[in-house]
């Protein structure tokens, strides 16, 4: 993909995201992969509904910047993505309220599962609702390149196609932005469910 139509797409879902209240101040962070060595992501602090064509830089696959601006303090956990996943095209990380706070409440979770929802079909290469997916729950932590290894050895044993951060909110992807899109929507959806649930049976 070409630069200019990656920020098209960064900036477009910046602006669905924060309407949708999944990206608070400057938090959130949304990736392009441009072709087998560039990934174009979001600048570092930039609030994510006003962003503009100027709020989107490009790094390697390591993350290391190749662009003046400084990337998202996060990009290791997008460049981990697009070298795991080799369908992978996009990367969004939301902070909405129930994504955020779904991993807290029991500690020794590891995983989010999702199982029995209509609308799990929504989400890349699922055909049915009699299935489980589920989401690993990793701890927060500032050490990113930590975390993105964490990642990767999990992904190693069993891939997934998002997980959260306790705390921090939810990673997600799919092969174009619009697919990884759908996917939060989906999740998040299914997240007030759980939530709403857990809420009932207490």
């Amino acid at each position: 993909m070409q630069l200019c139509a990656a920020a098209v797409a960064i900036t477009a879902a910046g602006r669905w995201l924060d309407s949708r209240g999944w990206a608070p101040a400057s938090a959130g962070n949304y990736s392009v992969r441009l072709d087998e060595s560039r990934i174009a992501i979001t600048v570092s602090g930039r609030p994510k509904g006003r962003l503009t064509a100027g709020d989107v830089t490009v790094v390697d696959y390591d993350g290391r910047p190749l662009e003046a601006e400084r990337p998202s303090a996060e990009t290791a956990l997008h460049a981990v993505v697009y070298r795991l996943d080799s369908a992978a095209g996009a990367v969004v990380h939301t902070h909405s309220v129930f994504g955020t706070i779904l991993g807290m409440d029991d500690e020794r979770m590891t995983a989010l599962d999702l199982r029995g929802y209509e609308l799990l079909k929504v989400l890349p290469g699922i055909s049915t609702h009699d299935i489980t997916v589920s989401l690993p729950i990793f701890d927060n932590t500032q050490d990113m390149d930590a975390l993105a290894g964490r990642v990767a050895d999990r992904w190693r044993q069993t891939p997934f196609l998002g997980y959260l951060i306790r705390g921090h909110g939810l990673y997600t992807w799919a092969s174009t932005m619009d697919l990884a899109l759908r996917s939060v929507e989906a999740l998040e959806f299914l997240f007030s469910c759980e939530a709403e649930r857990r809420r009932l049976r207490s």
